[in-house]
Formats: structure tokens, sequence, C-alpha cells
């Protein structure tokens, strides 16, 4: 009875050690940055209702982009005024990479210039921020 329970307790302790292990092991995984292009569209005034909608292809042309991991895109909230707030905007999006190669290799893509070219008559300015995340 005793070597019986002496095994049972072996196997128990096993089992704890490699959930442990295991549990350990990935929070001690190295986290790898991601890096964000975040973009602010000013559109032209003058343009019809029609043709700021039609803007959206351009952000449904980058989704199918090489590198491109996701993007997301939207008009400003209809958030509080406040003195830190800037909804001036028309669209803005935001893309994900894998890394700086990749966002970079992105923007000289033939298929990205052709997308700027086609929808660069739309807007009046645009801005853009580059930014990485080491901690997600």
């Amino acid at each position: 009875m005793k070597r019986k329970n002496f095994i049972q307790t072996l196997g128990t302790v096993g089992v704890l050690g490699v959930t442990s292990s295991s549990l350990l092991a990935a929070d001690h995984k190295e986290k790898k940055p991601v890096f964000f292009h975040y973009l602010l569209f000013w559109l032209k005034p003058e343009l019809s209702v029609t043709q700021v909608e039609e803007f959206k292809e351009f952000f449904e042309g980058l989704k199918k982009l090489p590198y491109v991991k996701n993007v997301r895109y939207g008009k400003p909230a209809a958030s509080s005024p406040r003195t830190v707030l800037d909804n001036s905007f028309t669209y803005n999006a935001a893309m994900e990479f894998d890394s700086l190669e990749e966002l970079e290799a992105y923007g000289k893509l033939p298929q990205h210039l052709a997308l700027v070219a086609k929808y660069k008559p739309y807007f009046d300015r645009m801005m853009v921020h580059d930014s990485v995340f080491e901690n997600l």
C-alpha cells in the first residue's frame, strides 16, 4: 500500500512539474515588438459625399498588400471636445507590421505607390506616425 501511494505521489509531482515548467516557459517567452503605421487624412472639402465614401477603397487596397498584418480605418469619433483632442481629420487608419523592415518594404511596393497615386487627389493633407510597441 505504501508503494502504491508513493508511485501515485511521484506521478502527481511529475504532472505538476511539467505543467509548471510549461507555464514558466510561456511567461518567459521573448515578446516580439509590433510596429504600427498610423495615418491621418484630411480630404478636400470640395469632394462629394460619394467621393468621400470612395476613399475607403484606398484602405481596402492596403489590406491586400504584402507585409500588412492588420488594417483598421475609420472617421473621427464624436468625442466630447477638449483641448488635447483633434478631430479635424476625415479618415484615419492603423496598420500593423511584424518588423520595421517589413513596414519600410511595404512603403516601397509598386502596388502601394499606385494606390497612393490614385487617391492622392482626394486629400489636402496626410500625416503619418510610426510606432513600435514592445510590451504586447
